[in-house]
């Protein structure tokens, strides 16, 4: 008996899960907002309790209502259905805290996770089929025979579909072989407020949306999802089994052979049996146990060398080693310099190679708070931007320490006639992707909130594999920049790159990010300079000559000839949608970059049509703003942009254009 109980202990330990659900995206758009400590709050905290109690009820379903109106609250959650209910029940507890954390004051969110989505509104969308934002992930690599496997993995979906809107769970899951060397597993799968009809009509839709000419793709909507992939992604164990063959026809016993103790055969095999079956189980849970003991402990240590990273010690360089490093500041080894210092390649002693910035001397920033801020940023960590090592203080001297990347920047290639070539449509889809990720990083998932000020394409680094880093974020905080509630007496940045609030009154914000980001988009795609226009191309800014494109209907002309025809046109249109809304005149116009980064990922759905973006004339000049950089370097007389006062005008044979 106490075996027993060891037994259905050890199992229960195995199957508990440890890890935090796997966030995949959220949206609240903040159009519709509550005051903290309103009715509205009260009803949605009642609601995340209720829908949290009851996650482990319903096959991992549960909607539910509280509230009156006009400040009643819907909400559900869904979990995957191949998921136990340990593990939905963490991820539902999880998702409930979450959200109120990354969607404080909006009364409308979305939530998702591998293993679950949550939902809410003030308004009801129950039994509403796919209603809502949709999200549409996929590989990047394609299928060797996209027709033939593009055909199969739509018949498959589609029957799949049918197969999951007529059950009682809305889920389904299925195989099919592609070769004989690779299979192909899809599931679908619809919340089960859904009626069959528009659980069907939801899955179709949802399918429609999938990248079926690439190995993997997934569908996440409020309602429903469907995913493909070549390997098996779900736990097959979990999912319903079909109905077994029929049984043999039934054969009379065999007749008992009794040992010399007088116990039958079959007596000896009914104890000896399960002993051996417990024994097996046991070592293999010891073993899994022990695997997950030593994962946690090498977890720990890892977290411990993290900590011990982004202390002051460990992150502190001597001078002397910089000075070795970098040959004392040869110019051999200068690599640039921007509005804060001069940048130089290095070598430590063990070979590593780093970028060096040396900061100019103009920072009124004491040693204690510059050493506090270089700490706060070494912590950001993000395959987009570009690693901060550590820092040197000594006398006067200044320094942060980079990872090395070693393809130098986009404008070394985006502007060249003879490296164009080596950025293609794909290239460059990716670069703006990945800008795109590190920014919303900075600006929604990083430790701190960090505007950066100064995006512009010399700043985006591009490693062996030509993926984008973000460089120089962080920098107003190190360098200290005097700033107070968004307006900073110090204008930092690039002209042509900033949005015309920050160039012209000094109010910043995550928008003016967007603004710059729209910017680069637009440079990506025209491979044309912002500053390389002054009245060429029929036109006083890049912003302005690509709104000429939109407006005449012709957005193709645009693009840099070196794409030729290899480049997707849907993608290349939402890129210019993109770049145009993000230099809207107006930042309460420009989307968020959490918006940004679903846009470029969605293949359905609708956006804002953008209108005259901010248009600049180089009419007036007056002393330049200290700290501020002209292209190639400080400048010390500049033009101040100025907003046009033109009307926008939209061109009607755009006016029903939605790329998403």
């Amino acid at each position: 008996m106490s075996m027993g109980f060891v037994f259905l202990l050890l199992l229960g330990l195995v199957v508990t899960s440890e890890a935090d659900p796997n966030y995949v995206y959220h949206t609240c758009p903040n159009t519709t907002t509550f005051d903290p400590n309103s009715t509205y709050q009260s009803n949605l905290k009642i609601l995340l309790s209720s829908l949290a109690s009851n996650s482990t009820s319903n096959d991992g379903f549960h909607n539910t209502t509280t509230g009156q109106t006009p400040d009643t609250v819907y909400g559900l959650f869904l979990c995957r259905g191949d998921g136990s209910t340990d593990v939905c029940q963490d991820c539902v507890n999880f998702a409930t805290q979450d959200v109120v954390q990354r969607c404080p004051v909006e009364k409308v969110a979305v939530i998702w996770y591998d293993e679950c989505l949550l939902r809410y509104s003030n308004r009801t969308f129950f039994n509403s089929g796919n209603e809502g934002p949709v999200l549409t992930l996929y590989n990047t690599q394609n299928a060797t025979n996209q027709t033939g496997f593009s055909d199969l993995v739509r018949s498959t979906m589609s029957g799949l579909a049918t197969q999951a809107s007529s059950s009682a769970r809305k889920f389904a899951t299925g195989a099919a072989s592609v070769s004989s060397f690779n299979a192909l597993y899809t599931l679908a799968q619809c919340t089960q407020d859904l009626s069959s009809s528009n659980c069907q009509r939801c899955l179709q839709a949802s399918i429609g949306n999938l990248v079926v000419g690439s190995i993997g793709s997934q569908t996440l909507g409020g309602s429903c999802n469907v995913r493909f992939e070549t390997y098996l992604f779900y736990n097959q164990s979990a999912v319903p089994a079909p109905p077994p063959p029929p049984p043999p026809p039934s054969l009379p016993p065999p007749a008992s052979r009794k040992g010399k103790g007088g116990i039958s055969t079959v007596t000896i095999v009914a104890i000896v049996a399960p002993i051996v079956v417990f024994v097996v189980l046991f070592v293999i849970g010891y073993y899994i146990l022990s695997r997950r003991a030593k994962k946690k402990y090498n977890t720990t240590q890892e977290d411990d060398v993290e900590n011990d990273m982004t202390t002051v010690e460990s992150l502190q360089f001597d001078f002397e080693s910089i000075e070795a490093a970098t040959r004392k500041f040869s110019d051999d080894n200068k690599l640039g310099e921007g509005g804060f210092g001069e940048v130089y390649k290095g070598t430590l002693s063990n070979g590593q190679d780093i970028a060096v910035k040396r900061l100019s001397r103009s920072s009124v920033q004491g040693a204690e708070e510059f050493k506090n801020e270089v700490v706060l940023v070494a912590k950001l960590q993000h395959r987009n931007l570009v690693k901060l090592l550590g820092f040197c203080l000594e006398g006067e001297e200044k320094i942060l320490v980079y990872e090395f990347v070693p393809n130098k920047s986009l404008d070394y290639f985006l502007y060249d006639a003879e490296k164009q070539s080596q950025l293609g449509w794909s290239r460059r889809y990716e670069i703006i992707g990945g800008i795109a990720r590190g920014i919303l990083y900075l600006h929604e998932d990083s430790r701190l909130r960090i505007i950066h000020r100064d995006l512009k394409a010399s700043n985006i680094l591009l490693d062996g594999d030509m993926n984008p880093k973000i460089s120089d974020f962080g920098m107003a905080r190190i360098f200290g920049v005097d700033q107070t509630q968004g307006n900073t007496s110090r204008i930092v940045g690039t002209y042509g790159y900033m949005s015309p609030e920050y160039a012209m009154h000094g109010q910043f914000s995550v928008k003016s990010d967007v603004y710059s980001f729209g910017v680069i988009v637009l440079e990506i795609l025209t491979g044309k300079k912002n500053s390389s226009f002054h009245q060429s191309d029929g036109a006083d800014d890049l912003a302005s000559y690509v709104w000429k494109h939109w407006r005449e209907g012709t957005p193709l002309e645009l693009l840099d000839p070196t794409l030729t025809d290899s480049y997707s046109r849907t993608e290349v249109m939402r890129c210019i949608h993109v770049g145009l809304l993000c230099v809207q005149e107006d930042p309460a116009d420009r989307p968020t970059m959490a918006t940004i980064v679903l846009m470029l990922n969605s293949y359905s759905g609708s956006a804002a049509l953008p209108q005259q973006p901010a248009f600049f004339h180089r009419t007036r000049t007056v002393p330049s703003l200290k700290g501020l950089d002209s292209d190639q370097s400080t400048s010390k007389s500049e033009s101040v942009p100025l907003l046009s006062v033109d009307e926008p005008y939209l061109h009607p044979n755009l006016t029903k254009y939605t790329p998403f």
